[in-house]
């Protein structure tokens, strides 16, 4: 199986490598539109600010690209974000893969959510042999809105989507390379689909 890491400068991508290495399979890192397009499967990761994030995107092409792809799409934390209509981070214009937009949390809560919180209202294949309530590690300052393609929910606050499918694309607001085993159980899930 191959499986590629998009690779566009705003990622914590060695954790997800060695997550992946502990279930066998090999993730190679790569930014060529040759070698995501060839992929079994693709991991779209984010880490840091969605309006650079983006606009690194936009300088690679890669914008383009992602809304094009046929194979399983796994987008982690401000991966998932961006594939949302928009974020309020930065003002910035999503991938329109999820039809919802991403607010910032209220200041009345402690930002960012960071730390251990459970996922519920499991709707999907990627969270076969997962129990409702089970904890993912989460940090993040944003959230996504619910739509129909949500497909888990957490509670910060508010009830917000913690996981969306939309077709061949998931997105996960948690960080489940470093989510312990149920973690591990739901990238094995991915690897499955």
């Amino acid at each position: 199986m191959k499986l590629v890491i998009i690779n566009y400068g705003a990622g914590n991508i060695k954790s997800i490598q060695f997550a992946f290495k502990r279930l066998g399979v090999d993730a190679v890192l790569s930014d060529s539109p040759e070698e995501i397009m060839a992929a079994d499967k693709i991991i779209f990761p984010g880490v840091g600010e969605a309006s650079s994030a983006m606009k690194m995107l936009d300088e690679s092409g890669l914008d383009k690209l992602i809304p094009t792809l046929k194979q399983p799409v796994l987008g982690i934390c401000l991966g998932m974000q961006l594939l949302c209509k928009s974020t309020e981070e930065g003002n910035t214009k999503g991938l329109g893969i999820f039809q919802t937009d991403v607010k910032r949390f209220s200041n009345d809560l402690k930002v960012p959510q960071m730390g251990w919180n459970v996922i519920k209202d499991l709707k999907s294949d990627l969270f076969s042999g997962i129990k409702e309530n089970e904890y993912m590690y989460l940090i993040h300052s944003y959230y996504a809105e619910h739509c129909e393609e949500t497909i888990a929910a957490t509670d910060y606050g508010i009830n917000y989507a913690s996981a969306l499918q939309h077709k061949n694309f998931y997105g996960v607001q948690f960080h489940p390379e470093k989510s312990s085993l149920a973690g591990e159980r739901i990238l094995q899930n991915f690897l499955e689909i």
